[in-house]
């Protein structure tokens, strides 16, 4: 028995099973690291080689730079670049629908943050559904909305739809909920502060990571957008990228060898190469915004 109490063998299995249950989270870590980066590496690899070595190769082995130009020149070249149309399509999307839902989700996340707004209960609610629901559950509606308001195949029929983002409404209600302090923003109405004023001298200085988060889960939301697009777009002028992409590999024989398409110089590795030009770019800006979506990440873990 030690001085303190505690018997010495208990002592001594402390460090023993400590060790155990460190070395226990460091390989269930490093298990799902390799789960998550295999798959990418390959996908960084795999535009380096021909269609033979993605095939038959090592997947992981790297094949050449020159690889990389070839399925680059194959890729860019079809149809006089057309790809590049849809980068600018996409990133046209992906802006304009960016700013839509801040500017949409942020003030409505701080009105329903307001316990005494009207309806706040109902309305909350109907947005908690709209969140949860699967996005192909909507395109059907949004579809006829803007049938009717004969946006169909145009830019505007993509882009007004990416405000409608109550994920983003919930996050913003979360941070002004739980993360604002209301002594400052009752000291702020006793001054005499309208609600506008609140929301623009107030909350909004202090609710950068809950707009970075927003921002950020928007933009993946929109790069990544492919079912709407592809039901309300019919040119493929107008098409983004992953529709744009997905036409020209199923007009292909680089999937599907059997495709009457195959005289296309569209095979495996530019396929990869497709799948990469989607993915790098969200790889990029969470890279550069990652501290302000780590920041966001926090909202509501400490309520004021």
């Amino acid at each position: 028995m030690s001085a303190q109490g505690v018997p010495l063998r208990a002592r001594r299995r402390g460090p023993v099973l400590g060790g155990v249950g460190n070395a226990l989270r460091l390989a269930v870590l490093l298990s799902f690291a390799l789960f998550f980066v295999l798959p990418l590496l390959w996908l960084v690899f795999a535009p380096s080689k021909d269609n033979q070595a993605l095939v038959f190769a090592n997947p992981l082995s790297f094949g050449s730079f020159s690889g990389f130009a070839h399925a680059w020149t194959n890729l860019t070249s079809f149809n006089g670049g057309q790809i590049f149309v849809w980068m600018r399509n996409s990133l046209l999307y992906v802006a304009a629908g960016l700013l839509i839902a801040v500017a949409v989700c942020i003030p409505a996340g701080f009105a329903l943050a307001n316990p005494n707004f009207a309806l706040r209960r109902p309305i909350l609610i109907v947005t908690l559904i709209a969140m949860i629901m699967p996005g192909a559950a909507s395109v059907l509606p949004l579809f006829l909305e803007i049938n009717a308001l004969h946006l169909l195949n145009t830019p505007l029929g993509v882009i007004l739809p990416a405000g409608f983002f109550p994920f983003g409404v919930y996050l913003a209600f979360i941070y002004f909920a739980t993360s604002l302090p209301r002594d400052l923003l009752s000291a702020a109405r006793v001054d005499g502060c309208s609600e506008w004023q609140l929301f623009r001298y107030v909350a909004m200085p202090l609710a950068q990571p809950a707009v970075a988060l927003v921002a950020f889960f928007a933009f993946t939301a929109n790069w990544n957008n492919f079912f709407l697009p592809y039901v309300v777009l019919t040119d493929d002028r107008l098409y983004n990228l992953p529709v744009g992409l997905a036409a020209l590999i199923n007009g292909t024989a680089a999937l599907n060898p059997a495709n009457v398409g195959g005289d296309l110089p569209i095979k495996r590795p530019e396929v990869a190469l497709a799948a990469l030009l989607i993915v790098l770019p969200i790889a990029l800006v969470f890279l550069f915004s990652q501290r302000y979506v780590q920041a966001g990440l926090l909202t509501g873990a400490e309520k004021s």
